[in-house]
């Protein structure tokens, strides 16, 4: 599994002030670089037809994550562009028991770039065979050829 990093030349600012608990897995506040903001649709975990093929929550979350990354580049951006995410489970036990995993399907697409986070559990998704939704805010700074 490759992990990617975002690029060294172009970082939105990060704070994670002291006297809030420690994050884990997650940003306290992203303060963006100039750039175009980018708001992603809420991608579950599907294929290019719309089908979901998997029951697994992390299967999901990691086919997910790779179609913000699909739809993100689209745009011109990159994981490192992210700024903001929420998640939305149907499963708030199963996400918590199956963290190690998550955090690994996240950093296969993200790196170690943690942005704010909200993780909201919600009864149903649109599609009923969703089991999460990510929905996602980057700024893409503007890059010199």
């Amino acid at each position: 599994m490759t992990i990617m990093e975002p690029p060294s030349n172009i970082r939105h600012a990060i704070a994670n002030p002291p006297d809030l608990a420690e994050p884990v897995g997650f940003a306290h506040a992203v303060a963006a670089a100039a750039g175009r903001l980018v708001f992603l649709g809420g991608q579950i975990g599907c294929d290019g037809d719309g089908m979901i093929a998997s029951t697994s929550l992390v299967h999901q979350l990691d086919a997910a994550a790779a179609n913000v990354v699909r739809a993100l580049a689209a745009v011109g951006g990159q994981p490192a562009d992210l700024t903001q995410m929420v998640i939305y489970v149907t499963d708030m036990d199963e996400y918590r028991a199956r963290l190690p995993e998550i955090g690994g399907a996240y950093r296969h697409h993200f790196g170690r770039h943690y942005v704010a986070t909200s993780l909201i559990a919600v009864t149903a998704l649109f599609d009923p065979a969703a089991l999460v939704e990510l929905v996602c805010t980057a700024v893409v700074p503007d890059r010199a050829p």
